[in-house]
């Protein structure tokens, strides 16, 4: 943005028009604003999506525990239905198996669930996250990760908030020039008539 070129608007000249100074506390404003209210518009989501982030990791790391499972057989593969391209990668990845674990209250629990296809042999054992009362489920989200998610969050708001002070400010710029082009087709209007007489040579 070329907010700064509007400043010699503000000097005293007999050229300078109304709408030239305005510009130029326009072009100030804007200047202003990106330097402040664009890091403190980041700044502010960023942290309170950080915290909101990092309050629902430690909620999830009490309410989810690490134990270890052993593979008992393969599970039997779903019939029909079409496999898109993903799904055809996630299965040379993972497999379903038939597992047996111990939840948190000392229960044995058998279900299928997903493994690498490393460990889908029967007698293999591998790590599975169980909810309190023993139900598998995802791993907790890592604090790393939510930060990364918060520093995104404050980037995309710095971005809109500097895009919104831009458009703003373009939109009065074009304002005033469509105000000064009007004032000056009424100036030409009313010379107009006047137009070559008084020995202009026509």
């Amino acid at each position: 943005m070329r907010a700064a070129t509007g400043v010699w608007r503000w000097r005293r000249n007999p050229l300078r028009r109304s709408t030239d100074l305005i510009e130029a506390w326009v072009a100030f404003a804007a200047a202003a604003l990106l330097c402040l209210a664009v890091p403190l518009a980041g700044w502010t989501v960023g942290s309170s999506t950080n915290g909101s982030l990092q309050r629902a990791v430690r909620v999830q790391q009490e309410q989810r525990l690490p134990t270890t499972a052993r593979v008992v057989r393969a599970a039997d593969e779903p019939t029909g239905g079409d496999r898109t391209g993903a799904d055809t990668g996630e299965a040379g990845l993972r497999r379903s198996v038939v597992a047996r674990w111990t939840s948190p209250d000392g229960t044995a629990r058998t279900g299928t669930v997903t493994t690498t296809r490393g460990h889908s042999a029967p007698g293999d054992t591998f790590s599975l996250w169980t909810d309190r009362d023993g139900r598998p489920t995802s791993p907790p989200m890592p604090a790393g990760t939510a930060r990364a998610h918060a520093a995104i969050a404050g980037l995309m708001a710095a971005l809109l908030t500097g895009l919104l002070v831009e458009t703003v400010r373009r939109l009065a710029v074009r304002r005033l020039v469509l105000r000064r082009y009007a004032r000056l087709d009424r100036a030409w209007a009313s010379a107009g008539p006047d137009w070559g007489r008084a020995d202009t040579g026509s």
